[in-house]
């Protein structure tokens, strides 16, 4: 039994060694415990869901194929294999990655004594709060004009949004469906914060809460008019506070419902909660989860960018890929991509930028266009575990890997033939290409931000999308203020969880005494 522990030990001891040269960090939130994952490296078979985009398992990888081995025509693919294998080759060569020219990490260095308030307002500073309040009391006097004033009503005041913040964002800490719990007898009642404003006046804030009042006569019918100014300041903020690592991920972050609340909830509850009709993709770096970049992208109305026309998902998603990497152009980042942004075109596309690339195939959601048919289908003979085949052309690779499946995986970014091995308790190491383990560690860690962090976003949700944009941006504004709060000298004077550092914050918002990391 010890030489059993011994072995195993030794394989997770080599797995870290592997996580830290990949310039992953151990756990920069410092919050070990359960999660997705059953070791540093994520679980690459067929049946786990590897790439959390919410779009598709890694087995999705052999969806459309017959078991005789014959494709069913993945998008771009043709019927004569020879010609799409033009051009691709078995013979492999070594390739490299441009030096990455940033160092990592904050931009700006805190004090040992910054709050949780002062980390926050790096994304949303007292002037964005104070455009709150003037839109406010702008929308409520326009309001009460034309359907009557209401009696009691007084104009906002920038103590009064900030405690209207504190409240909302309190259902993120205490994970209540309703923000109105906090005055009420309830289980999520709040005795602790509910004295610093009435129910009765927080109702008539929340009535009358804008970030933009009034439609711009140069706004054009962009659906998100009301929020724009809002998510292009926080835009900026993320992009001028922190400089993410080499190697980042584009995908949807985990933003559903409570898995908890939705298993208590009535099927007639459920068909009256609205879906949403907008979706959000972000660019996160892998080292430390730090969302550099969000993109909004409404599913109804008309676009910014004429994404709403574009009914090709693989092409849309391309589009959204390019508005996130905008800013990365020449500095030789790595981005790591789901399925259904994965492309040739695209890869390519990228690599004249100075972009580098990582993406999961798949033959239902990726665009295959010009990809080798015959790695596109299942051979008749049986594979083993870690077995896998690799076409080449320039720089770039497509890889077949199996383990319970079929796996496919194109790169510019990692030499083919460079070896790794995905570590699992129970099976022990399984070979396979330096690719596929670097997505499988860098694709693992934001997956354990996901399960971590997504339970922190605000769980208010109103009913207009533009003010269910608004909270999400405001739970990624927080998470990511945390981020550099572990990574500042504050957090060695204090070391407060994410919980602790969102009950720090909900108190600072509403004014409230005894708010230093110190106390």
């Amino acid at each position: 039994m010890a030489e059993c522990g011994k072995k195993g030990l030794s394989l997770l001891e080599k797995a870290r060694s592997r996580y830290e040269s990949l310039q992953i960090s151990d756990d920069v939130f410092g919050e070990s415990g359960d999660d997705s994952s059953e070791n540093p490296f994520y679980s690459t078979t067929g049946d786990s869901n590897s790439d959390n985009y919410n779009e598709t398992n890694l087995d999705d990888a052999r969806a459309g194929e017959t078991r005789s081995g014959q494709s069913c025509g993945p998008p771009g693919s043709v019927s004569n294999g020879q010609a799409q294998d033009d051009g691709w080759s078995d013979a492999l060569q070594d390739i490299s990655v441009p030096n990455y020219p940033d160092t990592h990490g904050p931009t700006q260095k805190m004090s040992a004594t910054a709050t949780a308030m002062d980390f926050f307002q790096i994304f949303v500073p007292d002037n964005a709060i104070q455009n709150m309040v003037t839109q406010t009391n702008m929308y409520a006097k326009k309001f009460q004009e034309r359907f009557g004033s209401e009696e009691g009503w007084t104009n906002v005041t920038l103590a009064e949004m900030k405690a209207f913040l504190g409240y909302v964002t309190s259902t993120g800490v205490n994970r209540c469906e309703s923000v109105l719990s906090i005055w009420s007898s309830g289980f999520f009642s709040n005795r602790s914060i509910a004295h610093k404003m009435s129910q009765a006046r927080f109702e008539k804030i929340l009535k009358y809460f804008h970030i933009v009042a009034f439609r711009s006569s140069h706004g054009g019918s962009q659906g998100l008019y009301k929020i724009q100014p809002f998510l292009d300041s926080l835009q900026q903020s993320f992009g001028s506070a922190f400089r993410p690592s080499q190697t980042q991920v584009l995908h949807e972050p985990l933003i559903d419902e409570d898995p908890v609340f939705i298993t208590t909830c009535t099927e007639r509850e459920l068909r009256k909660r609205k879906k949403r009709k907008f979706s959000l993709w972000v660019r996160q770096c892998s080292s430390t989860g730090f969302i550099s970049q969000i993109y909004v992208h409404l599913k109804e109305g008309p676009g910014p960018d004429g994404l709403d026309t574009l009914k090709n998902k693989p092409q849309l998603h391309s589009l959204v890929a390019k508005q996130l990497c905008q800013n990365l152009s020449g500095r030789n980042a790595i981005i790591f991509t789901g399925p259904s942004i994965t492309s040739l075109n695209l890869f390519q596309e990228f690599e004249k930028q100075g972009i580098y690339c990582c993406g999961l195939l798949s033959t239902r959601k990726s665009d295959c266009t010009g990809l080798p048919q015959s790695m596109l289908i299942n051979t008749d003979t049986p594979q083993q575990r870690g077995q896998s085949r690799i076409k080449m052309r320039g720089n770039m690779s497509i890889i077949n890997w199996y383990n319970k499946g079929n796996f496919r995986f194109l790169t510019n970014a990692y030499s083919p033939n460079k070896e790794g091995v995905i570590i699992k308790r129970k099976s022990g190491e399984i070979p396979c290409p330096l690719a596929v383990e670097a997505f499988a560690a860098h694709l693992s860690y934001i997956c354990k931000y996901d399960d971590k962090y997504s339970k922190y976003f605000i769980f208010h949700k109103p009913n207009k999308t533009w003010q269910q944009v608004f909270w999400l941006t405001i739970s990624i504004a927080i998470n990511n203020a945390y981020i550099l709060y572990k990574m500042s000298d504050a957090y060695h004077v204090k070391r407060y969880s994410r919980a602790q550092f969102g009950e720090r914050l909900v108190k600072e918002l509403l004014g409230m005494d005894d708010c230093s990391p110190t106390q």
